[in-house]
């Protein structure tokens, strides 16, 4: 059995394509030689989204990711925050957003250079929010999209899959939101609170990455353990 290890880092610092990383436990990626902060698949107004189609769920769901947006924004200060797509569960979930949500916000990208990549679940881009919306983004020598793209690609930060891996300690179980990384593409764990994970075994994941050089760097309640693939349960 695999045993997480004892002595994880507070923050896993890494590579991509040679570009310097940090993985944030809170779930978010700082490029600290660009003053970038990545985040990915916020899923806000997730419950709203849900509730239209007649299926009630929690509604904090926005207010509890936009806090924890806010805590990881505090601890870098980044100068540009790149938000990798499915940034609302649905094509109108910016529109109808509360506007203390929307003044939440506008706030943290007081200041900022804010971009939205648009997902699968939002492909029209945001309404009333600041920032620029696009499909992709070619910056600091990396390629930031919501889907990774087929086969390998070196130097992209992408998101969708919402990887999760497995290990055993102290003889349980283990399963958590990681970023999944081979050192030429990284795809990132899921930000929004309610969102689930997809195995890093999973048939979806496979052709993305070099299994040989292939860590999951998982996300502990206040560090992250990185752990190699050939490590993981299946």
């Amino acid at each position: 059995m695999t045993v997480l290890p004892d002595n994880p880092a507070l923050s896993a610092r890494i590579a991509i394509h040679d570009v310097a990383a940090i993985c944030d436990p809170l779930g978010a990626l700082y490029l600290p030689d660009h003053d970038v902060l990545v985040v990915s698949d916020l899923h806000l107004e997730k419950g709203s989204a849900f509730a239209r189609r007649g299926m009630m769920l929690p509604p904090y769901d926005t207010l509890a990711t936009l806090k924890i947006l806010e805590a990881v924004i505090a601890r870098h200060d980044p100068k540009t925050v790149i938000s990798l797509g499915d940034n609302f569960h649905d094509r109108i979930g910016s529109t109808f957003m509360p506007e203390p949500f929307r003044l939440m916000i506008e706030a943290m990208a007081r200041g900022r250079e804010w971009i939205w990549i648009n997902g699968n679940h939002d492909p029209d881009g945001t309404t009333r929010l600041p920032g620029s919306a696009m499909d992709e983004l070619h910056h600091a020598g990396l390629t930031f999209r919501h889907e990774p793209s087929a086969g390998s690609a070196k130097g992209e930060i992408a998101g969708h899959l919402h990887p999760s891996a497995t290990v055993v300690r102290r003889e349980k179980k283990i399963r958590r939101a990681c970023f999944a990384s081979d050192g030429h593409r990284l795809v990132m764990p899921a930000f929004g609170v309610t969102t689930g994970g997809l195995d890093l075994r999973h048939k979806a994941m496979t052709g993305l990455f070099d299994r040989q050089t292939l860590v999951a760097h998982m996300l502990g309640q206040d560090r992250v353990y990185s752990v190699r693939f050939a490590n993981l349960l299946g």
